[in-house]
């Protein structure tokens, strides 16, 4: 008899289907029957006396998350993640679980885990109300200290350190109709779903539930800390309505100011950007460096191509001189390149640059804008890398700007600019051998005239100065190219730069 029913036990338990572990599809899933519906905003409203106008930063920053409370802090596993009390401006908390061995488990908010230190109202914080984000720590430069890695907060909103790095610029899941006259849209990750690593992991795998108005998202987040901390993304987008312009993979920064700004602005800092410029490299091999300007007024740059091998924001300037910022370190910020995988067809990368009087506002924006447009009823899925880092050689191979000047030079009307040059190979030719200096205006070929273009070694870097004068024919924007050529191959990456008037 017991022979007899070990072997049923058997026979049932080879034939009972196995617990499917949690993906992608399954946010997926959610995503789509979300789509299917009119949009509602499923996030848990945080109380008016918690916002910006009643809580003061000073009061949000008092509280802190308690390092014992930490999930995964019992463990001992190589990740740990703590979360962010709701409240000052960020009025919408987010659903957090955990996913393991036995199946998707909900992290309840609890006050407990907070030290509301000076403030007097822990008391009044609703049960359940949920947290604002999340943040991973991972031992990213010493062994024995967790340090933050990366963190999810607002809207969908995230940033994340290279070893060497302090925090600097943002990433985003999506941007929706950004300087678009009808407003921006910014969709918000609205569910999380840690997946616990194992005792020796050297990654950690999050999933996120995208939501907004025109679309609905699962997202898929593979985090490799290291030198160039490496987050692999994938998305799959559900549209609800049509979107007039969608950007994938979007980065933002802030550049207020830097070598080649026109000062307006009373300050002893050299420069002051998280940001110095936008490095794009194209299906054809190319690879441009537009220079970040803090304009006069919104200025809006398409780059065209099909399938880009890449783009990203780069702080290219790390001299702690340039800077002189003992509290901000800027000369550490990261920067942030997308590499895109698979194809992504045609599209171009916009680059967004919004005037500001204040270093507080995030004031440049770019991402990839795919010509076939998004249209309910038609899922699209992406993915690609995003490497934070502080430099790497390979970000172009050749000659680089390492930094862009300009003045009204010696012509009436006119302006002059000079264009620093670098790299191994360029240190490597002699004073007496200058490369060409090759510069274009346009888009009209009569837009300006180039002239008292010089090439000459810098004496202190080793790198090569590229002077030119420009005198605009007309009143309408001029674009900028200027490379340094050898027996008519390009030594270096493309300048690129707009002269508005």
């Amino acid at each position: 008899m017991r022979q007899t029913l070990l072997i049923l036990f058997l026979v049932v338990t080879t034939l009972a289907p196995l617990a499917r572990a949690f993906d992608l599809d399954d946010v997926a899933e959610q995503a789509a029957d979300l789509a299917k519906e009119p949009y509602r905003d499923r996030q848990q409203k945080v109380p008016d006396w918690m916002l910006v106008g009643s809580m003061t930063y000073d009061q949000w920053r008092d509280i802190r998350f308690r390092p014992d409370q930490a999930l995964w802090r019992d463990k001992n596993l190589p990740f740990q993640v703590q979360f962010f009390h709701p409240g000052l401006y960020y009025d919408r908390t987010v659903q957090v679980n955990v996913v393991d061995a036995a199946g998707v488990h909900p992290v309840p908010f609890s006050p407990e885990r907070f030290d509301y230190g000076k403030n007097d109202f822990a008391d009044r914080i609703p049960s359940g109300i949920g947290y604002a984000g999340l943040r991973i720590h991972y031992a990213l430069k010493n062994p024995s200290y967790l340090d933050e890695l990366i963190v999810f907060l607002g809207a969908s909103y995230f940033r994340a350190l290279g070893r060497d790095n302090v925090y600097g610029l943002s990433a985003r899941g999506l941007a929706i109709d950004t300087v678009e006259p009808s407003g921006e849209e910014f969709p918000a990750f609205t569910d999380y779903w840690l997946v616990q690593p194992a005792p020796d992991a050297t990654h950690l795998t999050l999933y996120a539930l995208l939501d907004s108005r025109s679309v609905s998202g699962a997202y898929r987040f593979e985090i490799t800390p290291g030198v160039q901390t490496v987050v692999e993304v994938e998305a799959r987008l559900y549209p609800r309505r049509p979107v007039a312009k969608l950007g994938i993979a979007p980065l933002t920064s802030m550049f207020f100011f830097g070598e080649g700004s026109t000062r307006r602005f009373d300050d002893f800092r050299p420069e002051v950007h998280d940001s110095d410029g936008l490095l794009l490299h194209f299906d054809t091999g190319e690879w441009l460096w537009r220079p970040l300007n803090n304009p006069g007024r919104v200025n809006v740059s398409s780059f065209g191509m099909h399938d880009p091998r890449g783009f990203g924001l780069i702080q290219r300037d790390r001299d702690f001189a340039s800077y002189q910022d003992i509290e901000t370190r800027s000369e550490l910020r990261p920067s942030a390149w997308v590499l895109p995988h698979g194809d992504w067809g045609d599209g171009h990368v916009e680059l967004v640059e919004i005037p500001t009087t204040t270093e507080l506002n995030d004031n440049i924006v770019a991402f990839w804008v795919p010509d076939e447009p998004l249209k309910p009823g038609r899922a699209k899925s992406v993915s690609y890398a995003l490497y934070w880092y502080s430099d790497d050689p390979s970000r172009p191979p050749g000659g680089r700007v390492v930094a862009t000047r300009r003045d009204h030079g010696t012509l009436p009307n006119g302006e002059r600019f000079v264009i620093d040059f670098d790299g191994d190979s360029l240190r490597a030719l002699p004073a007496d051998q200058p490369p060409t200096g090759v510069v274009s205006a346009g888009p009209q070929p009569d837009a300006a005239d180039v002239l008292d273009q010089h090439v000459i070694k810098n004496p202190v870097t080793g790198g090569w100065r590229f002077t030119f004068q420009l005198r605009p024919n007309g009143s309408n924007p001029i674009e900028l190219r200027a490379y340094l050529a050898s027996g008519g191959d390009a030594l270096t990456e493309t300048w690129s730069y707009v002269l508005l008037p």
